[in-house]
């Protein structure tokens, strides 16, 4: 009998937290990370139309990508590119969206740069054959305050304009320019919770499966509770309690669940479940 109840209320957390998934992903956009990485995980054309858009170049080809692709530099160190692509004429793309614009500095992006280029080249090939290279940071927030759709850093010779013409490109896309020109549209859907909203058929055909479909929404759900999981772990080792606080209030409020019933849903394990009542009560 009383494994009985025990599998009810796990069944009853079960389901709050499925509801809890289910609201968070209709709220996400190609902004956040862990979405943005599953819309455009093998789907090489979203590659290409968003590279086409930003540079204005209606031939690319794109034809390999990958998605939280992983480089390292000599001394060991790794990165996780959000998108790395190759285009027919074999350049080289990374593209990076941040929401946080503290993520996208100008030394980061050439931290990239040169990661790109460490790994293209093998033992004996010749540098002149380093093909061009690309990354583009694609920001919610205008970065640079000039209210322009897209800047393009480029290297130039001191004393005049003409370009030190190295082959290599770092852009930042304006995240808040809005407007009818193909950026503004683009910028329009990566903001977009509501893929009916999207001026981009294939970006909204993308988002509307892993909100609307069955077996992209069970994908969805599952890397929530991944990240979910992590989070957790994390947010105990970094003294998080704060944020795990506001999360169980949040829920309290919003969806008038009893301090236990929030903690079932975020699954706070039973030995911390007394401390948590405590700054409950306490706050």
């Amino acid at each position: 009998m009383i494994k009985k109840g025990v599998g009810i209320i796990e069944l009853e957390a079960y389901n709050r937290r499925q509801q809890i998934n289910m609201r968070r992903i209709q709220q996400l956009r190609l902004f956040d990370d862990d979405f943005m990485t599953k819309c455009f995980e093998d789907s090489p054309a979203c590659t290409e139309l968003l590279l086409r858009v930003i540079l204005n170049k209606q031939d690319l080809k794109v034809e390999e990508v990958h998605t939280q692709h992983t480089v390292k530099n000599l001394q060991g160190r790794s990165v996780k590119l959000d998108i790395f692509a190759v285009d027919s004429a074999q350049k080289r793309y990374n593209i990076e969206v941040q929401r946080d614009s503290q993520g996208a500095g100008p030394r980061r992006a050439r931290y990239h740069s040169s990661l790109m280029d460490a790994n293209i080249l093998l033992a004996g090939d010749d540098t002149e054959n380093l093909p061009e290279s690309y990354v583009i940071f694609i920001t919610e927030h205008d970065v640079f305050g000039r209210g322009q759709a897209v800047y393009h850093a480029r290297r130039t010779m001191e004393g005049t304009e003409d370009l030190f013409a190295d082959g290599s490109h770092i852009l930042y896309v304006n995240g808040a320019y809005r407007g009818e020109s193909p950026v503004g549209k683009l910028m329009h859907d990566f903001s977009c919770t509501n893929p009916g909203d999207m001026n981009y058929a294939l970006l909204a055909e993308r988002v509307r499966y892993f909100k609307g479909d069955k077996e992209g929404v069970r994908t969805m759900c599952r890397i929530w509770e991944e990240v979910r999981d992590e989070g957790w772990v994390e947010g105990l080792k970094e003294g998080a309690m704060g944020n795990l606080l506001a999360n169980i209030k949040a829920l309290m409020e919003t969806m008038g669940f009893t301090v236990e019933q929030a903690m079932d849903a975020l699954q706070v394990p039973e030995e911390d479940r007394a401390g948590v009542i405590s700054s409950i009560s306490a706050s």
